[in-house]
């Protein structure tokens, strides 16, 4: 009998914010999630990983700049905490692909567990924020309702 895989992360519904392709692209974030954590599994885990740390750092970036250009047009007053976020994100997943590509300590288990939990951490706590704001623009009528 064949066990069926089940996913490291699970989209929820509780994590939409209402704003159809930031949901999109954070649904891409938890797959890219799931495709990483399968790629620690098994014997070729190193060439797998590399690969797809490369797509998930590549579309990590994309998905930043689209989210900080939709709070610059709406001058969302939290931009300056929200960028810093992103940054210091950023600068701790290179720091652990560098390890990784030095041959440094480095266990993909331990930064997929990382990456999940900030990712619905800051799906959660942070963008939530600038959704409500969203919300609230949108009630005062001083944005179109899409």
């Amino acid at each position: 009998m064949v066990e069926e895989v089940k996913d490291f992360v699970t989209w929820e519904d509780r994590y939409a914010l209402g704003i159809p392709f930031i949901d999109a692209q954070h649904k891409e974030l938890v797959r890219l999630t799931n495709e990483l954590f399968l790629s620690c599994q098994g014997g070729t885990a190193n060439d797998i990983f590399r690969e797809t740390i490369k797509a998930a750092v590549k579309y990590v970036a994309e998905h930043f700049s689209a989210e900080e250009a939709m709070m610059s047009r709406i001058k969302y007053p939290g931009l300056a905490e929200h960028k810093k976020e992103h940054e210091v994100f950023v600068q701790k997943v290179l720091e652990d692909v560098q390890h990784f590509e030095a041959g440094r300590a480095f266990v993909p288990n331990t930064f997929v567990r990382f990456l999940k939990d900030w990712i619905l951490t800051h799906i959660a706590m942070s963008d939530k924020k600038y959704a409500d704001y969203i919300m609230h623009l949108k009630k005062l009528g001083k944005l179109a309702p899409h």
